[in-house]
């Protein structure tokens, strides 16, 4: 009994690592658009959304037949249902990516000028490796590297209060930008969001591990 629990389970990490993979994948190509003002990427963000969305509905019925199938106690169960958890928000990255993909098609990112750009695109390294150690942390059970992504968050939170700081400054020079501008203020705080996606998947990571939940 215990052999097939812990063959489902390592099935269910498998299958978050991928996950977590294509969130990275969705990240990298919506700020690639962005940072290349390349539209032809819109498609490959799009399949990467849809493929996220059956993963998330695929580990949820695997975790939903763990649980009816082994009935798991303590720290057996945190760890199905700190997954379950961790794939809703997973999904959600997902969707920030094609939020940021929407607004390739009315802005430019070289319109905020070069200071704006190396700032998004901090962002966008910061909120990929938090992903990539959130999950990484729930896979080996460590407390210590998700406690790193959950400090993480403050890096990306401010660079957002840097973005917006610079681009009051820039309509301040040219308000006819403003628009435009605005749109480059509202991708910084979808990489914001998925900052705070990723804090919450490393959240669970802890909970999942000591049965207490950080916040």
């Amino acid at each position: 009994m215990r052999n097939n629990f812990e063959m489902q389970l390592s099935k269910l990490n498998t299958e978050l690592v991928r996950m977590g993979a294509l969130c990275e994948t969705a990240i990298s190509l919506a700020v690639k658009m962005l940072l290349n003002n390349d539209i032809s990427l819109d498609s490959s963000v799009r399949e990467t959304e849809a493929e996220l969305d059956r993963m998330e509905r695929d580990i949820e019925t695997l975790c939903m037949r763990i649980i009816l199938s082994q009935q798991p106690v303590a720290r057996d169960l945190r760890t199905v249902s700190s997954a379950l958890r961790m794939i809703t928000d997973m999904e959600r990255i997902g969707d920030q990516a094609a939020d940021i993909v929407s607004l390739v098609k009315y802005c430019r990112l070289d319109d905020a000028g070069a200071e704006c750009s190396g700032d998004i695109s901090k962002m966008a390294e910061s909120a990929i490796k938090m992903v990539t150690q959130s999950i990484d942390a729930f896979v080996k059970e460590d407390i210590h590297m998700a406690e790193q992504v959950i400090s993480e968050d403050d890096t990306i939170d401010g660079l957002f209060i840097k973005v917006k700081g610079d681009i009051i400054k820039l309509i301040a020079e040219d308000t006819a930008k403003g628009e435009t501008i605005f749109d480059i203020v509202m991708t910084a705080k979808y990489l914001e969001r998925i900052g705070d996606h990723a804090t919450n998947i490393a959240e669970w990571v802890v909970f999942s591990v000591t049965g207490v939940h950080p916040c």
